[in-house]
Order: structure tokens, then sequence, then C-alpha cells
């Protein structure tokens, strides 16, 4: 299994994120298990 980096934050009550090889694709989440989740499904998008 390939080893994916991301860089997340937190900005007021959500969190913000990407895929370190795609930084142009952020995304939010109410959560930080949301924002992974969400970041998780962006990558089998991108292989």
């Amino acid at each position: 299994m390939q080893a994916v980096n991301i860089v997340y934050w937190q900005e007021g009550d959500d969190w913000l994120g990407y895929l370190q090889d795609y930084p142009d694709y952020w995304t939010q989440g109410e959560t930080l298990d949301e924002l992974k989740e969400l970041l998780k499904e962006s990558h089998s998008r991108h292989p």
C-alpha cells in the first residue's frame, strides 16, 4: 500500500486539507475524521 501525505489545518470550526500530490484539490469537513474520509475518497479518484 502506498503512503499518502495529507496537509490539513483547522479554521474556526471546520477542517480543511488536501492531498500533498494534488494541492489544487482542497476539501473540508466538520471534523478531522470527516476530512480524512473525504481525502481518502479524493485519493481513490486520483490514483
